[in-house]
């Protein structure tokens, strides 16, 4: 009787975090797909493996080998560990208990063995990096960028990772114990290489409260997991899934290309007199570079939910180094904020979209930040995975300036010298190459 009706509160658990999962994921495909369509079919093969080497295979990550060593131990728990909670959740539906010792026989003490050294790296792996965040002096990390929620957020991240390993070892502990007391609820599986060690912690107890631990600890692991896969959803941690689809449709182009506007393009030929596409046609209402999310592409939204606010973007950028404003991590974590408030309107007006009153330009990134870039592309070259927020940066430069005309006077007449003697100075076009003549 209580064995079915503990897989019963259990479904009904599962149903309702999977439900509130669902719900999240589909308001962020609803919120991103509010943004400009990207049609990229070229080079699958190449995009591919571009994909496999930067957000599953972490080939840049490795710029920095002990921090890629022990970001590959979470990444491998994270992957491989969820076999140990699929067998919870078979268990958890059908009452059973360790469901995958039955068919596995002698290699399943094995594979736990493996998932528990997993586990203690990942364990390892979390006191590494929350040493190196709350007490080294990396710059990055105590950037005014993670102020508030984002700082949070990352201790909050590796807090639960601890707590879970903590569950799972507590777990087994008490498994060991009921194995050798003969409880036919619990298959002989033996003990396991970091939980035996925490069995001195139990002994003392009685069968029945070694039981009650253990029931316990496997319902805090699992519902843990649960809720935790249902956080990751608000977190920076959604890189987990987005870092695929961003990789996969990144700009195959070299370092220093910048893409070019087609109408913008199609005049400046005009003006030069080269050849022009004979079926190009302008459009006289082209609204030019972006005000607000929607004016993004999809590729510069998934890039916004796969920033993992590490910061060698801001690390790296010259203008951030000598006092400026600007950080790049900043304009891809503005990018999201304002890509979730959006997600907020949707999702209080039944999918549909009322203006708030806000846009990305002014009142998520300022004007001053913009106009600090360089357009070096150094946070693109720093970016484990090679996010772009210069793209972003520079289609909102562009409305700030051709929509707005919001540039700086030094700007203005540069770019009326470019317009009249195709250079930067005042000078007679055709004095241009004098300079060749005069050596």
């Amino acid at each position: 009787m209580i064995t079915w009706v503990s897989s019963i509160i259990f479904i009904a658990l599962l149903l309702s975090m999977g439900q509130r999962i669902v719900k999240r994921f589909k308001l962020i495909a609803q919120t991103i797909h509010l943004t400009q369509p990207l049609y990229i079919q070229d080079h699958p093969k190449e995009r591919l493996n571009r994909m496999m080497r930067l957000a599953f295979g972490q080939q840049k990550m490795f710029d920095k080998p002990l921090v890629a060593l022990f970001h590959l131990f979470i990444y491998l728990g994270f992957i491989l560990i969820n076999i140990k909670v699929l067998e919870i959740i078979i268990d958890g539906i059908f009452g059973t208990h360790r469901i995958f010792a039955s068919i596995l026989g002698s290699f399943y003490p094995f594979l736990i063995n493996f998932f528990e050294i997993l586990s203690g790296l990942v364990f390892v792996a979390c006191i590494f990096f929350f040493i190196r965040r709350a007490l080294l002096p990396i710059k990055r990390f105590q950037h005014p960028d993670l102020n508030g929620f984002p700082r949070k957020d990352a201790f909050t991240i590796l807090g639960i990772e601890m707590i879970l390993m903590l569950a799972l070892w507590t777990m087994n502990a008490c498994d060991a114990l009921l194995q050798q007391a003969g409880n036919e609820h619990y298959p002989l599986v033996g003990q396991f290489i970091i939980s035996q060690n925490f069995i001195p912690l139990f002994t003392h107890f009685s069968i029945e409260t070694i039981h009650l631990i253990e029931r316990i600890a496997w319902w805090f692991h699992i519902t843990g997991i649960l809720s935790f896969a249902l956080y990751v959803t608000y977190s920076k941690h959604l890189h987990i899934f987005f870092a695929f689809p961003a990789t996969y449709f990144s700009n195959l182009s070299k370092y220093g290309t910048m893409q070019s506007m087609p109408s913008v393009e199609f005049e400046v030929k005009n003006m030069l007199g080269l050849p022009t596409d004979p079926n190009f046609t302008p459009n006289p209402n082209q609204k030019f570079g972006a005000k607000d999310v929607f004016d993004l592409h999809i590729k510069n939204a998934l890039d916004a939910y796969s920033c993992t606010e590490c910061g060698r973007c801001t690390e790296q950028c010259p203008a951030n180094n000598s006092g400026r404003k600007l950080s790049p991590r900043k304009i891809m974590m503005a990018t999201r904020d304002r890509l979730e408030d959006v997600g907020k309107v949707l999702e209080q007006n039944k999918g549909n979209w009322v203006d708030d009153g806000k846009a990305l330009l002014n009142d998520y990134i300022s004007g001053e930040e913009l106009r600090a870039c360089t357009t070096c592309q150094a946070c693109l070259q720093a970016c484990p995975i090679e996010l772009n927020p210069l793209d972003i940066i520079l289609q909102m430069r562009r409305f700030q300036i051709m929509e707005l005309s919001d540039a700086p006077n030094e700007w203005n007449l540069m770019f009326n010298n470019l317009e009249t003697n195709q250079a930067p100075w005042k000078f007679n076009p055709n004095d241009r190459l004098n300079w060749a003549t005069e050596q």
